[in-house]
């Protein structure tokens, strides 16, 4: 029987979630690594790459919607001791993520300057957007598909392996982004585009690694099962995760691009300053992030094997630890904020907004992260719709609401407010709403048992 149901229920995550470490680590400096560079090259290409930021997202997301689902279904088949299920539903889940990417990446190549014009970009800003774009759609079904490899590697509990795929992959970023964006090591000087380019590249590299993994290692992959009738219905199953998950997910680059939108009403430097900002929060986020990375894949095999008493001790466990991490943190944010700040513009406007999003919102960070485990918890316990609609709440009847009333009351800090009681607010409807699923399950297994 996996470890994921058998070990200590602290010794079980730990080891899942340290190993992740250097890779969340790793790729969170890859973002930070990608705007820094970028911010060399003056205000204008940050406020370029900041505005493709909620377009970036929203494809991630819907992938991850697709790498969720597959993750449950994955680690619930190992968890029932049905690896062969396991391998057809991989497989057939690449078949659907290539599709997926080919449409989204065509229809985003054609709609590029009118999706950006929407979103605020205008003159050189939006010709620097449209240029670093072009180049990451035709790179899209590359990070897709390693995003769900990945996911489905760290399903079968194999998290080191991502951690290294992880690293390695940031290592090759920095080095194609010093060549590719300023011409260094015998390359091409492209600016902007050089970023995107770098992106592609290692993450390239990554995935035929990726890859070996899967068929070799773990064999993961089955030829056998392509045909048409078992691979429609793998997807109808997939899906059934999947889109609630990635309808839920998708709230979160559309809320992205309204609050983009509100805030480049207050110009460029106000937009360099968030999307810089999206990137440091990330980087907040590592070691929470590790733990939620791991919490899927453990409340899936758990539930295959109907241990309800260990998700519930994971789900406690997890979020006092977001809690008492998310004060940490916030602490060190706030001291640090001026320095942090300095280290991607010289621009004293963009110093000043950055740092003033950063003492009014640090402090939500842990609510943030226990509402992020609420929806993991529901997602590997077979609710993906409550998880969903988890995630709906938070966006659509607090963020956008709240950013929108704070835009209109306060300025540009009011949108910062609005973000700051968005997330204590669904931290505590995601404790109830979890807390309530579980007890449901409980009741049916107990009434089942009688």
């Amino acid at each position: 029987m996996s470890k994921l149901v058998t070990q200590s229920v602290l010794k079980t995550i730990v080891k899942m979630a340290v190993p992740m470490l250097a890779g969340t680590f790793a790729i969170n400096m890859y973002n930070l690594t990608n705007a820094w560079f970028v911010a060399s090259l003056g205000t204008e290409p940050l406020a370029a790459i900041s505005f493709t930021f909620p377009v970036v997202m929203l494809l991630m997301f819907v992938t991850r919607g697709l790498g969720s689902g597959a993750m449950t279904l994955v680690a619930h088949a190992i968890g029932g001791k049905d690896r062969g299920r396991a391998a057809v539903i991989t497989t057939h889940t690449l078949i659907l993520s290539v599709l997926f990417t080919v449409v989204i990446s065509v229809l985003g190549i054609f709609t590029i300057t009118p999706v950006f014009s929407l979103l605020g970009a205008s003159g050189e800003t939006l010709n620097l957007t449209a240029d670093y774009m072009r180049i990451w759609y035709l790179g899209a079904v590359i990070m897709t598909l390693l995003m769900v490899v990945s996911d489905i590697i760290i399903s079968t509990g194999n998290t080191k392996a991502v951690s290294l795929l992880m690293v390695g992959s940031t290592v090759l970023n920095v080095f194609f982004d010093m060549g590719l964006i300023f011409g260094m090591f015998g390359m091409p000087k492209m600016g902007i585009v050089g970023a995107a380019l770098a992106t592609i590249i290692s993450q390239a590299v990554a995935l035929v690694c990726a890859f070996y993994i899967i068929v070799k290692k773990l064999g993961l992959l089955d030829a056998g099962s392509l045909k048409l009738r078992p691979l429609f219905h793998s997807w109808a199953e997939i899906l059934k995760f999947s889109i609630p998950g990635a309808l839920g997910m998708i709230l979160v680059p559309m809320s992205a691009a309204v609050i983009t939108r509100l805030v480049a009403d207050y110009g460029d430097a106000a937009v360099a300053a968030m999307g810089v900002a999206g990137r440091i929060e990330m980087f907040a986020f590592m070691i929470p992030m590790t733990v939620g990375m791991s919490l899927i894949p453990f409340v899936a095999q758990n539930y295959g094997a109907g241990r309800l008493d260990r998700i519930r001790q994971a789900r406690k466990g997890a979020m006092i630890f977001a809690l008492l991490y998310g004060v940490f943190i916030g602490l060190l944010f706030i001291i640090f904020a001026e320095r942090m700040a300095g280290l991607f513009s010289t621009d004293r406007s963009v110093i000043d907004i950055l740092c003033s999003y950063i003492y009014i919102t640090c402090m939500g960070y842990g609510m943030l992260e226990v509402h992020r485990y609420a929806g993991f918890t529901m997602t590997g316990a077979h609710e993906p719709i409550q998880a969903s609609a988890l995630n709906i709440i938070r966006i659509a009847v607090l963020l956008v609401p709240l950013s929108l009333a704070g835009s209109v009351l306060f300025g540009l800090e009011g949108i910062f407010w609005g973000r700051f009681a968005t997330d204590i607010l669904a931290g505590l409807v995601g404790i109830h709403w979890s807390g309530r699923m579980l007890a449901s399950k409980e009741n049916i297994c107990a009434m089942l048992r009688d």
